[in-house]
């Protein structure tokens, strides 16, 4: 069960004039992404609604996006964040490894059924959540944080939810919510606090709202 003093974070659709986050948000989808990906493009559209910058692509351009990312973050340092679905989530975190080995921090990483070929959170990642269907053959991807860790970090496996499958996991409505959410926190949001943050593994019980409690929020 959610830590005590953990707050659900889900919150509606935020409108453009209250956004303050400069973030630069890169997506990717997975394999046969403008297929069974949908749900990345329909989150970007969100995004950019919501005045925040923000592109897909698919993963196996993934390489060629972070050198470029490198290049726009030396000319305009604002926070990065990266989202992926199934091959995009390891894509995700392979990108966040590039940008460790040039020391640029990612703000936040959200990782949806990745493969389970993806590595494990870099260090330089401030706040990491994993979405997953531990009994998914197609992502089913466990991430876990890299051995002395400090960042927020939080798992949410979902396959207790007979509704969700892979190819729907990345397209929920109440998820993109709270993802925008938190993009749009990201500027008030500590990536580091007194207390060394707690992380979260939590197995989300059936007919239960998909809540992502976040173990830097106190």
């Amino acid at each position: 069960n959610p830590p005590p003093n953990a707050v659900a974070t889900a919150a509606p659709d935020v409108p453009p004039a209250a956004i303050p986050s400069q973030a630069r948000v890169y997506l990717f989808r997975g394999a046969l992404g403008p297929i069974f990906s949908r749900g990345m493009d329909r989150l970007t559209d969100r995004l950019q609604k919501a005045g925040i910058r923000a592109d897909v692509y698919e993963f196996t351009i993934c390489r060629l996006i972070a050198d470029q990312a490198i290049r726009d973050f030396r000319d305009n340092p604002v926070p990065i964040v990266l989202i992926g679905h199934s091959m995009g989530g390891y894509c995700s975190v392979i990108f966040s490894q590039m940008l460790e080995a040039e020391n640029i921090p990612v703000s936040l990483v959200v990782t949806i059924d990745p493969a389970h070929v993806t590595p494990n959170v870099p260090l330089n990642v401030e706040r990491f959540i994993n979405i997953f269907l531990s009994k998914d053959v197609l992502g089913g991807g466990d991430v876990k944080p890299q051995p002395g860790y400090r960042g927020h970090y939080a798992s949410f496996d979902l396959s207790e939810h007979d509704e969700v499958s892979h190819i729907t996991i990345d397209k929920m409505d109440d998820v993109h919510q709270q993802l925008i959410a938190k993009i749009v926190q990201l500027a008030t949001t500590p990536s580091k606090g007194d207390v060394e943050p707690v992380p979260l593994r939590y197995v989300v019980p059936p007919n239960t709202a998909i809540e992502l409690w976040d173990s830097g929020t106190s």
